[in-house]
């Protein structure tokens, strides 16, 4: 179990390269686009980057990993946030507790997919936004294509979990799929 999990350390997750990467700005704004939200939850939190960058939207924050490690260091950069010790199949926050569930880079490493997608649903009011590889194995970074989700597979999970709207945005390295609540 646990065998795709981020085991780098904190400060690989804020290196310019994989800033570069990860479009942070971009995921945000359209993480945010067609929705009032007050409140998120970042999902494998890790060193809380960007439950920093949605605070800086007005946004409240929290915050859960499955790393003391990572939320220490989380800590030290959104010290207002509620962070939590957690995995994304089983989220320590009550129902409707935000309105926006944030993961970013995460859901291609839980032990059940589809489980955490039901508990991102559970706690979010309005849309959980998954952040995650291309499905294609010719990219020079990111985990091997064997622990990848392909677009296809997130649909699908997205639909048994209960989201009722899926919209698939191409970045320029990743790829961000916002799962809406409603039907509209």
């Amino acid at each position: 179990m646990h065998e795709k999990r981020f085991d780098g350390s904190p400060d690989k997750l804020r290196s310019e390269n994989r800033l570069a990467i990860l479009e942070v700005n971009r995921v945000i704004d359209l993480s945010l686009e067609g929705i009032e939200a007050a409140s998120m939850l970042d999902v494998g939190t890790g060193s809380g980057l960007f439950a920093e960058r949605f605070q800086t939207h007005g946004l409240q924050v929290a915050g859960v990993d499955v790393s003391q490690e990572m939320l220490d260091v989380a800590s030290q950069h959104v010290p207002s946030a509620s962070l939590r010790l957690g995995t994304a199949e089983k989220l320590p926050f009550g129902d409707d507790f935000c309105d926006l569930v944030f993961m970013g880079l995460v859901l291609h490493e839980t032990d059940a997919p589809l489980q955490a997608l039901k508990e991102a649903r559970r706690v979010g009011r309005l849309r959980t936004a998954v952040l995650e590889w291309y499905y294609a194995a010719d990219q020079a970074f990111g985990p091997p294509l064997e622990h990848r989700l392909s677009g296809e597979r997130i649909r699908e999970l997205s639909e048994q979990a209960g989201f009722g709207k899926f919209s698939k945005h191409a970045l320029s390295n990743l790829v961000l799929y916002l799962l809406d609540v409603g039907l509209d």
